[in-house]
């Protein structure tokens, strides 16, 4: 068994969305190289098969491809599945880091016919360099304007034909002329329990980890339906049976292991209890966000892209024109039966 991990359950929040460094090259590791070992999302992956092959038959690159959804659902891996499926090769950036045209400028002149250029957080490229994306995506070309005033000139550099493929947790966010750019547009959702306890599995036997079925039961349940999640807590868990010298993660063991990180029953963690505490406080809502972002000591959008979709899901909270509130199924959980103020049916079914 592999035994690069010391445990450390304060090491990182088991939520957060991006792997820290040292966390990287393990979550590297475990992501699927080709479609065929993509467990999950089936239509998307049925509808970029297609594509592929459509697009090798007749000899040119496929078109661009917009992926949304929340954090960690695989819209990277799947890029760089794509670029290997095509045999080609796979440019990274992100949104935040194309500042200037220049900065995408540079990157798209050094494409060869077929690359793919894959850029997370597409959302967040700026106007003005979203433009420049424009033509190339649609005539590949891009047209730098050298010098200023009279003795302007307007240069046409030629690109290479290439896919796009953009990553997105904010869809609405892009502009409509740069989202009717894209040909391909591939929602991913959360994961059932069934596909993240073969992830698991999966990941396990990468990771030379013996696991009991419950064991991966038992950490896919309380994986928001997320992949990255699901992976963090098997390392975890990992590092758990390492240090403790157990031959194989057990229901035991993982129950330990998430609740060294914090996480309760319900598969809650404490920004979360803290969420609907303050709901609670507020004798069920409903609270702006920006009220919740204040008092729970978070970000408005670390609430929204991460906490949020899942206590959505589970049924805890509603969202309405006001602001948050809690349901009916919320207040249960938290033990709160009427309002405050003695006012009965306020969470009535």
């Amino acid at each position: 068994m592999a035994s690069d991990h010391v445990f450390n359950p304060g090491a990182l929040d088991p939520f957060h969305q991006e792997p820290s460094p040292d966390e990287a090259p393990y979550e590297q590791a475990l992501r699927p190289a080709h479609l065929e070992e993509f467990i999950g999302q089936e239509r998307v992956v049925q509808d970029l098969r297609l594509a592929i092959a459509a697009a090798q038959g007749r000899g040119e690159p496929p078109d661009h491809v917009l992926f949304s959804g929340p954090p960690g659902l695989g819209k990277t891996s799947l890029a760089r599945i794509l670029a290997r499926e095509l045999g080609s090769r796979l440019h990274a950036t992100s949104g935040p880091a194309l500042e200037r045209p220049k900065d995408l400028v540079g990157l798209l002149t050094s494409i060869e016919r077929g690359d793919v250029l894959f850029i997370d957080e597409i959302h967040r490229i700026p106007t003005t360099v979203e433009e420049y994306l424009y033509s190339a995506m649609e005539d590949y070309s891009v047209d730098i304007t050298l010098d200023t005033g009279p003795h302007a000139r307007l240069i046409t550099l030629p690109v290479q034909p290439f896919t796009l493929v953009g990553a997105t947790t904010r869809e609405g966010l892009l502009s409509a002329p740069f989202r009717a750019r894209f040909g391909l547009f591939e929602r991913l959702d959360p994961y059932p329990t069934a596909d993240l306890v073969r992830i698991i599995q999966r990941a396990a036997g990468l990771l030379d980890l013996p696991i009991e079925a419950a064991a991966a039961q038992h950490l896919a349940e309380r994986s928001r339906g997320t992949p990255r999640i699901a992976g963090r807590f098997l390392r975890r868990a990992r590092d758990l049976v390492q240090v403790t010298g157990l031959r194989e993660l057990h229901l035991a063991a993982a129950q330990e292991t998430l609740a060294r990180l914090g996480i309760d029953a319900n598969g809650l963690e404490e920004m979360d209890r803290r969420m609907l505490a303050c709901l609670a406080a507020q004798g069920g809502g409903p609270v702006a966000i920006k009220t919740m972002a204040a008092v729970v000591g978070e970000t408005e959008d670390t609430l929204e892209d991460v906490y949020e979709p899942h206590l959505l899901r589970a049924g805890y909270i509603q969202k309405t024109a006001r602001g948050r509130m809690l349901t009916p199924q919320g207040a249960r959980l938290i033990g709160l039966g009427q309002d405050p103020s003695g006012t009965p049916g306020l969470f009535s079914e």
